[in-house]
């Protein structure tokens, strides 16, 4: 497994790979990485020749007051991980090395970067389009997987892929649940065993929802609610609960088939997201 620090070593080895003939996979993650990143890195290692992760915690994703400083790093274990799992390049370049100083270029999706994540997080899509963007130019992938934990995150970059006619294939990793059924996240290790505990009501709360609006489309609203007391009863403050047509991420009209019922709460000072994706 090779590691690269800048952008010519990662652009020129992807020409190479596309000239000799052989698909690349790439794998994009802000490192820390977990059993659900290595699930994704099985995915593209399956589909491709060449498989590329990024390990690169991205700041322009992060408000000023958002965990950036903070986030967990540890390259040495992630390497570890990588190894494993059979990738073949780790891209993992310091934020200068990644952004041009006077950079004032991003890309911007307008539409289903609006609710949810967005709604709180107004900067936070455009940080990541700007920089899966950036790495499909260096890494020049055939393949790029992304986890559906990140539901609303991996709708926004096949919008993204869609209209800026990027030749690659966006695959979809299913979420991956930790044994006590809590979603696999970085920022898990934030909690304490008390906040662990609590938060495992974001899925029970989901769950419960998905049941009521599959027995009763229009129980949605009161199904919401439930899912909000759930969280707030066992000591969350929600961000949202909402439920949305997947494909616009918009309100849910008669006839819509394939919904998201999606959560962010915050545990102590941890923010923690979770969803169910189903048809009805």
């Amino acid at each position: 497994m090779t590691v690269f620090k800048t952008k010519r070593e990662l652009q020129k080895f992807a020409l190479d790979t596309k000239r000799a003939g052989k698909t690349i996979g790439l794998v994009p993650t802000m490192g820390f990485l977990h059993e659900g990143h290595a699930s994704l890195i099985d995915i593209a290692r399956e589909k491709a020749d060449v498989v590329i992760v990024s390990v690169f915690v991205n700041p322009t994703q992060f408000a000023p007051n958002e965990d950036f400083d903070s986030y967990p790093r540890d390259f040495e274990r992630d390497a570890k991980l990588c190894e494993a799992h059979g990738v073949d390049v780790v891209i993992a370049p310091e934020p200068q090395e990644k952004y041009c100083s006077t950079a004032s270029t991003f890309v911007t999706e307008t539409m289903l970067s609006r609710p949810l994540c967005g709604a709180s997080r107004p900067t936070f899509f455009r940080g990541v389009t700007t920089v899966v963007s950036k790495l499909f130019n260096l890494a020049l992938p055939d393949f790029a997987v992304f986890g559906e934990k990140d539901a609303q995150q991996l709708h926004v970059i096949r919008r993204m892929v869609r209209d800026l006619d990027f030749p690659v294939e966006i695959i979809a990793g299913k979420l991956v649940r930790d044994a006590d059924g809590l979603a696999t996240s970085s920022r898990n290790r934030y909690l304490s065993a008390d906040e662990r505990e609590r938060a495992l009501a974001i899925h029970r709360a989901l769950l419960t929802a998905k049941r009521t609006i599959l027995a009763d489309r229009g129980a949605i609203d009161a199904a919401l609610e439930q899912a909000k007391q759930t969280i707030t009863l066992a000591g969350g403050k929600v961000d949202y609960v909402s439920a949305l047509y997947t494909a616009t991420f918009d309100k849910i009209a008669p006839g819509t088939r394939r919904i998201i019922v999606a959560a962010a709460a915050f545990f102590g000072t941890t923010r923690l997201i979770d969803n169910e994706m189903f048809d009805f």
